[in-house]
């Protein structure tokens, strides 16, 4: 036996064995002849038959036992040239060194690998049991000849099965395009979370394989199990309820085997007889089970509370992935998308970190005081702060953050891989707050949520800092201090708060610093408590709540084409809350210098008479970079000027960032006007095409050619910083094509070939009209993405409106 240790001394001398490779199977007589040209004949020695031609059969049986025993250890091979000293030091008897110029003395007991025209540059491999037993028995033959040629293709066959659990399988490649999903099989820590992808290149290909390896294991007469088994071997494995799985082996004792199931992530003890050698044709997929890290988490992976949190959550359970970083172990936000809601798990267990003795639980009918209304929501919902354990702490170690960053470089701290439900501090009236991430919109911009005023607000990435490592599981620890409540009893009958009603309750909450609050019950489902609220000095008289003195206003009804912009997603307003007035502004006070101040309305925000400059739009016969955002069918789709991409979306970065910190206004909406629409989480600018009595708008985005439908109360004022970048939508018309009712396959077809991807256009015609939105271009497309052959859409379409017609 050769110790690791000395291994690694003997590289220094060149005793090592190869990197791991494919063995070769054993030669041809013919080829082995070849071979061993020009190689000298070995001397004999006190190893080899006196007065004998020197062949492989002229070795005693001893000798060659004795190589086989040391290459059996070396499942990668040996170097021939390592041979000699491996052998003095297991057997403490000098090796025949001559043998090392004709290694096909031992050809009859291993497989020799020449790398190289110098004999001794060969890699030795030990052959199937089977076939060094035969060869061990036919010493005394001294025609060597006609038993290789008779073995010889059985040789062949055996040492390819032999060998095939050396076959490198592919490593296994992380999922890059469309949506990706996961199973969690097992976790030892968070930062080790053992996974198999769902999809039809992964979960769908193992099932497949499964079935053709239990057909194959179970129908093939001639399969036997596996009569040699190594340590680290790939094989295949009977297991329960007849299923045939790819392991590999662990440890051996007796006829137990160890084995790790490379696809499933478990281990097992099974029987030696259940074991068979793993086919080549079962090696061609990656193993399946692969580890990932849960982002977030990394500072508390052993944390044992959370370990059981997230397992209990996770394990056996597919969830939608956000991947942050791909690596070995790729970095992952897991999403539970099975409900209504669609739940952040990395976020949720990271509620288990929570300290319970910091918890607030408000109870029904208790009379609370002292308490703060931090945030007013456009839905009439409220947050609130109420005295407590765990809001004096969050002071204290608010104030400890602070002192810490006055002798720090904050930007050491600045966030470089945000992603959804990430806890980080964002400065806030002088002092650090605690925020989580709720959406990111782009590079720059995303929305969060003050966990402890419960404000929403879009900030740029550059203003959030990392929570120090020293203060990580502090802050972590203290729930959020901002309960969700709404009065109780409201809205009366309308089923929804109307902008009035809003405006009255935020100017009533900046006019009085505290409350008192009576808890009239806890929605649980919902985490929201109805609550009557008071001021200090009408406590506890009902008839003078809150509650009763806006139902009692006139504030209810709605006024026609007049509504409040309303953001749910966005920040309160200025004038209206006291606490969001320092959430609003940057550190500097004011907004980038290409924003007008969101805190005052220019005078020209109203104005819906300027119009951008007219897109240039190219001539007829000219070549243009477009990008298809929209396609209908060929008769009708938009393009925008690939040139002009990037101009876009900057420009809506700064509508993002602008229009959630703006102060909320009324907006007077008129047919044919200019504004901006909260469309998802984007801004956008439009021209309203219809006004519904439903409180909806028909509108059409400037820039993207899309008809919407948006609430009234998602409009606001395109201001004339947002009026200089020409409406980038041109409407278009594939030319080449016969103009006609398109079918509802040929606008299928066409739109799954064009839409969302960029184009050559040459120009045929140019329709121009007074609007921007109402020109028009008949163009051809042009697919330059193949390296030597350039697809034009109108053949590709034409050709397929032959076939519908042979359908037809």
């Amino acid at each position: 036996f050769v110790s690791k240790s000395q291994l690694y001394c003997d590289a220094m001398d060149g005793f090592i064995y190869p990197a791991k490779k494919i063995p070769p199977v054993p030669k041809s007589d013919t080829e082995q002849e070849k071979a061993s040209q020009n190689v000298t004949s070995s001397k004999a020695d006190p190893l080899l038959k006196p007065n004998m031609e020197t062949t492989p059969a002229s070795l005693s049986s001893d000798f060659k036992a004795k190589v086989v025993s040391i290459l059996l250890k070396y499942s990668n091979g040996l170097w021939a040239h390592a041979l000699p000293k491996v052998y003095q030091d297991a057997y403490q008897v000098k090796f025949p060194e001559d043998i090392l110029n004709n290694l096909e003395l031992l050809s009859d007991v291993c497989v020799v690998d020449y790398v190289s025209e110098v004999p001794r540059k060969a890699i030795l491999y030990a052959k199937p049991q089977r076939c060094i037993d035969e060869n061990l028995n036919v010493t005394e033959k001294v025609n060597r000849h006609d038993g290789v040629k008779a073995t010889a293709e059985q040789q062949y066959e055996e040492s390819k099965d032999q060998y095939l659990e050396n076959i490198t399988v592919p490593s296994l490649i992380i999922p890059s395009e469309g949506s990706v999903s996961i199973m969690v099989l097992e976790l030892k820590n968070t930062n080790e979370v053992l996974i198999r992808y769902v999809g039809k290149d992964y979960s769908s290909a193992q099932e497949q394989m499964e079935d053709e390896m239990k057909a194959y294991y179970s129908q093939n007469s001639t399969v036997s199990p596996a009569q040699s088994l190594s340590v680290g071997q790939l094989v295949a494995v009977h297991a329960e309820e007849d299923a045939w799985l790819r392991a590999r082996i662990i440890s051996l004792e007796d006829n137990r085997v160890k084995v790790y199931y490379v696809d499933h992530g478990f281990t097992e003890y099974v029987e030696s007889t259940s074991v068979c050698r793993l086919q080549k044709q079962f090696q061609s997929l990656p193993f399946q089970a692969a580890k990932c890290k849960l982002a977030g988490l990394e500072a508390f992976c052993d944390d044992p509370v959370l370990v059981k949190a997230v397992e209990s959550q996770t394990c056996y359970k597919i969830f939608a992935v956000e991947i942050l970083e791909k690596s070995d172990t790729p970095l992952l936000v897991l999403y539970d998308t099975s409900g209504e809601d669609d739940i952040n798990i990395n976020a949720s267990c990271l509620k288990a970190l929570y300290d319970k003795s910091l918890e607030l639980h408000l109870q029904v009918d208790t009379l609370y005081t002292n308490v703060r209304v931090t945030s007013v929501s456009s839905d009439g919902s409220l947050y609130c702060q109420v005295p407590s354990k765990g809001l004096s702490r969050l002071s204290e170690i608010l104030q400890q953050l602070e002192d810490y960053f006055l002798y720090k470089q904050t930007s050491e701290f600045n966030v470089l891989v945000p992603f959804c439900g990430k806890i980080c501090l964002f400065p806030s009236k002088g002092k650090w707050a605690r925020v989580e991430i709720k959406i990111i919109h782009t590079r720059r911009a995303l929305d969060v949520q003050f966990m402890d005023s419960g404000t929403v607000a879009t900030v740029k990435v550059s203003e959030l800092k990392e929570i120090p490592p020293q203060f990580l599981r502090e802050v972590i620890a203290i729930p959020p201090q901002a309960l969700k409540c709404c009065l109780a009893d409201l809205p009366p009958n309308t089923g929804m708060w109307t902008p009035d009603a809003v405006l009255w309750l935020r100017d009533v909450v900046i006019n009085c610093p505290e409350f008192s609050m009576k808890v009239i019950k806890q929605d649980a489902s919902k985490g929201i408590a109805h609550i009557y609220l008071f001021a200090p000095e009408n406590f506890p008289d009902m008839d003078h709540s809150i509650n009763r003195q806006i139902k009692n206003a006139d504030l209810w009804k709605h006024q026609k084409d007049v509504f409040l912009s309303v953001t749910p997603s966005g920040p309160v307003s200025t004038k209206a809350m006291g606490d969001a007035v320092s959430v609003l502004q940057l550190p500097s006070g004011k907004l980038e210098k290409s924003l007008p101040d969101a805190g005052r309305e220019p005078s020209s925000a109203v104005s819906n008479t300027d119009m951008p400059p007219p897109l240039p739009l190219p001539k007829p016969g000219d070549l243009m970079d477009i990008y298809v955002s929209v396609a209908c069918h060929p008769g009708h789709f938009i393009v925008q000027p690939w040139n002009e991409l990037n101009n876009l979306y900057a420009l809506m970065e700064e509508m993002i960032l602008y229009y959630s910190r703006a102060e909320e206004k009324p907006v007077t909406i008129e047919k044919n006007k200019l504004y901006a629409a909260k469309i998802g989480d984007e801004w956008y600018r439009v021209i309203i095409k219809g006004i519904l009595r439903n409180g909806f708008l028909s509108v059409y985005e400037l820039d993207y050619g899309k008809h919407e439908f948006v609430s009234i109360q998602k409009v606001q004022p395109l201001l004339d910083t947002f009026r200089r970048l020409p409406f980038q939508a041109i409407t278009a018309q594939l030319a080449g094509v016969k103009n006609q009712q398109w079918s509802e396959e040929a606008s299928i077809v066409f739109r799954n070939l064009v839409e969302k991807k960029p184009f050559v256009a040459q120009i045929q015609a140019v329709n121009d009209s007074t609007n921007s939105w109402d020109r028009k271009i008949v163009t051809f497309l042009v697919d330059t993405s193949l390296p030597h052959i350039d697809t034009w859409i109108h053949d590709f379409v034409s050709q397929s409106l032959v076939e519908f017609s042979k359908g037809d």
